[in-house]
């Protein structure tokens, strides 16, 4: 476990120590090149806390410096306890002004005590922006309902005053720093946040969500470790299935083991590969940001790393046509049940690639590219469930099926759970897996996405189902934590979703690809998007998710996560008052979808839509307007009272 602080002491002690030996404490457990302006950093912020607090009772106090936020992957400059209070304070050495992200920052780190840290649950959280050359402030407190203050702006001659009046006026318990530091820290990051974390050189123990998720997690990586080292060892080739609950951490477990061996020359070389195309573009991206910010390297230096060791699996698949062996030993394909079967992928090869006689599926192709190395290889399938929302997908039976019919020599291995019916279609038994090596470590339980909604995802699955009254019971529980809002009108949602939005939490519009007809409210669902800037913009940026103009759909948002989002319903999921139809908008109106599949598609897409919200969501369905064919208001009526009845509240 990555250590907590870089130095921690009782505050009376902190105060009596030499500031050269502090610094030394510091420096030591840097693990970067330390520049000079660091540890002239460090030196400002260690003289401004002993002066400003020397002479100020401190026998109960606590202060640490470098103190790890694992969701976030960073460390507070300090945080101070005394009075019972938590101040976390951040400095900005040498600025004139308080800047929009600073405060967000500081805030967010608040933000991340308050909700992942279970020492801080209930402890008051003042965040401090300290700009140390400035004799502006902004010093006036006041606490949300989570008894959070909003961030206090000031500079650096100001630290005592604001300590010690805050102290008296809303004086708390007091409680011992190092007891509190030690508290289980409960991080639930998103899979950018993870992987940023990661990729700076975190350990998964530091963003598992709590000591089972921390052995859950722990326990699948050893396993897959273990089969790789065997398969290498024993000069074999194998394929791992591993299955999980939506946000259990797949995804998460296969970046973790592609970033440990992402260099082409080790002998275990591994490439993570996704067919979500925003997913692969966003993570990409983000990892370089972070990697440039923390390394001073270039955007383009670091876009060549990462797009290494994380890439799309259509790119993976065109480049081995040529018949070549890839330099990867192992190879990680996230969402494996959506590969293509035979027919679609016959008809891309054929039609896109020029591959007239091109006769195999996706899972059969993408084995017999790995079955190219004469000594060993190993495939991590991650199988997910129930958010297949695209035509032509092979499911778990297209693997089976190709390593029965072609690579019977692949030893292959599974968890017992792979045969429950949220991982595999209705024609796969038992009796496809007669050969097949059972794992139960292969297998995870627990879902680490929502922190505030353990039932969300069956809340959402009683809604879509049409079962108003189960989703009801649920929506009861949820609604205390986890807001669940409706209306009619787009500007309150969106006015709601900017009030329940603080520091640098993210928001976004979202609706189904096939809400056409949601144009006319101002939801334009076929607009061009750019999955990058919308997702990891900054809030200031009017292309950013957070600007709630542009829209993403199912296909965007899949596999990625928001803290609050507000989801545009339109009549092509409409609810007739005793069940849910199937349409689709084409041309110049709406037609009945007829195939089972293309029911299921739709279905998939609402529930992709309504379980990317990691804090609350609210859902805005039009009124319609009678002088409109296409959206008359009897299209809207009965999915806006069905949708009450479900639990949702009105604005």
């Amino acid at each position: 476990m990555t250590r907590r602080a870089f130095y921690s002491a009782p505050l009376n002690e902190f105060l009596l120590e030499n500031p050269q030996a502090i610094l030394g404490k510091i420096s030591q457990l840097h693990t970067q090149d330390i520049k000079h302006h660091q540890t002239s950093a460090w030196t400002v912020q260690i003289a401004a806390i002993q002066t400003a607090l020397v002479n100020i009772p401190s026998d109960k106090g606590w202060v640490f410096f470098e103190f790890l936020i694992p969701r976030m992957g960073r460390r507070a400059d300090v945080v101070l306890i005394y009075s019972g209070i938590i101040f976390v304070l951040e400095f900005k050495i040498g600025a004139s002004n308080y800047l929009s992200q600073d405060l967000r920052q500081t805030h967010g780190y608040a933000l991340d005590l308050k909700n992942f840290h279970r020492g801080s649950h209930g402890k008051c959280i003042v965040p401090i922006l300290v700009a140390t050359a400035t004799e502006n402030s902004f010093s006036d407190i006041c606490f949300a309902a989570d008894y959070v203050a909003s961030p206090i702006c000031i500079n650096i001659a100001q630290l005592h005053q604001t300590i010690t009046q805050i102290s008296i006026q809303h004086k708390q318990p007091d409680f011992r720093g190092d007891e509190w530091a030690k508290t289980g820290y409960m991080p639930t990051p998103t899979i950018v946040e993870a992987a940023q974390a990661l990729y700076a050189s975190h350990n998964v123990e530091d963003i598992a969500r709590n000591e089972a998720d921390n052995q859950n997690l722990g326990k699948t990586c050893n396993e897959l470790i273990k089969l790789i080292h065997q398969s290498r060892t024993q000069k074999s080739k194998a394929i791992c299935f591993v299955t999980g609950v939506p946000g259990a951490g797949k995804t998460l477990i296969g970046v973790n083991l592609a970033n440990a061996h992402s260099i082409p020359e080790e002998d275990e070389y591994s490439v993570f590969l996704s067919g979500n195309g925003p997913l692969v573009t966003v993570l990409q991206e983000a990892l370089a940001n972070d990697a440039s910010k923390r390394t001073n390297s270039t955007k383009a230096r670091e876009r060549q790393k990462t797009s290494q060791f994380i890439q799309n699996i259509h790119r993976f698949r065109d480049e081995a046509l040529d018949g070549s062996i890839p330099p990867e030993k192992v190879v990680i394909f996230d969402e494996a049940q959506r590969a293509w079967n035979l027919e679609q992928t016959s008809k891309f090869m054929q039609t896109k690639r020029g591959y007239l006689n091109f006769n195999q599926s996706e899972p059969e192709f993408l084995i017999s590219v790995m079955d190219r190395h004469q000594d060993w290889a190993v495939i991590i399938a991650l199988i997910g469930g129930g958010q297949e929302i695209n035509t032509g997908e092979a499911g778990l039976r297209g693997w089976l099926d190709a390593l029965e019919n072609r690579f019977a020599n692949w030893n292959v291995y599974c968890s017992p759970n792979i045969l429950t019916s949220n991982y595999i279609s209705t024609d796969v038994s038992p009796d496809h897996l007669e050969n097949v090596n059972i794992l139960p470590n292969l297998h995870l339980a627990t879902s680490m996405r929502s922190f505030r909604a353990e039932k969300l995802s069956d809340f959402v699955h009683h809604v879509i189902a049409g079962d108003g009254k189960k989703a009801k019971e649920l929506s009861d529980q949820l609604q205390q934590v986890y807001p669940l809002k409706i209306t009619r009108d787009l500007n309150k949602a969106k006015k709601w979703l900017r009030t329940q939005t603080r520091a640098n939490e993210s928001k976004g519009l979202l609706a189904s690809s096939n809400a056409i007809r949601l144009k006319a409210e101002g939801i334009h669902v076929k607009n061009r998007f750019d999955p990058a800037a919308w997702y990891l913009n900054p809030q200031e940026d009017i292309r950013s998710c957070h600007f709630l103009e542009d829209c993403a759909t199912e296909f965007d948002i899949q596999g990625l996560e928001l803290d609050w989002c507000l989801v545009g319903w339109d009549a092509d999921y409409r609810h007739n008052g005793d069940k849910f139809e199937h349409w689709k908008f084409k041309g110049t109106k709406w037609q009945n979808r007829n195939k089972d599949e293309d029911k299921r598609y739709l279905e998939n897409a609402y529930r992709v839509l309504l379980t990317r919200a990691r804090q609350g969501m609210v859902i805005f369905i039009p009124e319609g307007t009678d002088i409109d064919s296409t959206r008359k208001k009897s299209l809207y009526l009965h999915t806006y009272q069905y949708l009450l009845d479900c639990g949702f509240k009105m604005i």
